[in-house]
C-alpha cells in the first residue's frame, strides 16, 4: 500500500491527518513553512505573548511530524528534504531555546543543547562531503532527542504563562535527556 516502510507514527498520521493534506502540498513545502514560522515565534516571544508563541511552536513541531510521514507515505522523499528538514528543526530549537532556556533554566543547559545541535550538523556535513554518501535519516535516538526538546520547549512556554505549574526539575531533566540522546545519535548511530 505504501511505497516506503512506515513507522507506527507514520501509520497513525496516515490514518488521521495526512488525508486532510491536499496532494499538491509536498513535504518540502511543510519544511519551508517551518523555516518561516521561526521569526513569527520569535516575534511573539519578544512581545511576551507566550500563548501565541506556544501555539505556533506546536504547529511548527506538527509540521515536522507531518513532513516525514507525508514523504514516506506519498513516496516524496528527496535529498533536499533529508538535509533541510533537520536544519529547520535545529534552527527552531536553537532560536526558541536561546530565549526560553536562558529565561527559565540556565546558560549551561542552553550550551549543551546548542553544542549537540552544532555537532550533529557539522558531523553530517563532514560525512557527506568527505565520503560523498547520501544524507542519512535520523535514527530513533535523534527522533527521541527532538521529541524531548519539543516537550521541554512547550514546558518552558507553559512555565512562562503559568509560573511553577511544571516543576523546574522536570524541565531540566527533559533537556538533560535530550542532550544524552543527541550525543547517542552522534556517537553511536552516526546520524543527524
Amino acid at each position: 500500500m505504501f511505497p516506503h516502510k512506515l513507522k507506527f507514527t507514520d501509520r497513525v498520521l496516515a490514518a488521521t491527518l495526512l488525508p486532510l493534506i491536499p496532494r499538491k502540498v509536498t513535504p518540502n513545502q511543510l519544511t519551508v513553512l517551518r523555516f518561516f514560522m521561526v521569526p513569527i515565534i520569535l516575534w511573539f516571544l519578544f512581545l511576551n505573548m507566550y500563548g501565541w508563541g506556544c501555539f505556533f511552536f506546536t504547529l511548527a513541531i506538527l509540521t515536522d511530524a507531518l513532513d516525514g510521514a507525508l514523504a514516506r507515505a506519498r513516496d516524496q522523499i528527496t535529498e533536499w528534504g533529508k538535509l533541510f528538514d533537520p536544519l529547520a528543526d535545529k534552527l527552531l530549537i536553537a532560536t526558541v531555546g536561546t530565549i526560553l532556556i536562558l529565561d527559565f533554566l540556565n546558560k549551561y543547559v542552553l550550551i549543551g543543547v546548542l553544542v549537540v545541535e552544532f555537532l550533529l550538523v557539522s558531523y553530517s556535513a563532514l560525512l557527506v562531503k568527505k565520503t560523498n554518501k547520501r544524507i542519512r535519516g535520523a535514527h530513533i535516538s535523534g527522533k527521541i532527542k527532538m521529541i524531548l526538546q519539543s516537550v521541554g520547549m512547550i514546558g518552558l512556554f507553559i512555565e512562562a504563562m503559568y509560573p511553577l505549574f511544571i516543576p523546574i526539575e522536570l524541565l531540566y531533566g527533559t533537556f538533560y535527556l535530550a542532550i544524552a540522546f543527541g550525543m547517542a545519535s552522534l556517537f553511536v548511530y552516526k546520524s543527524i
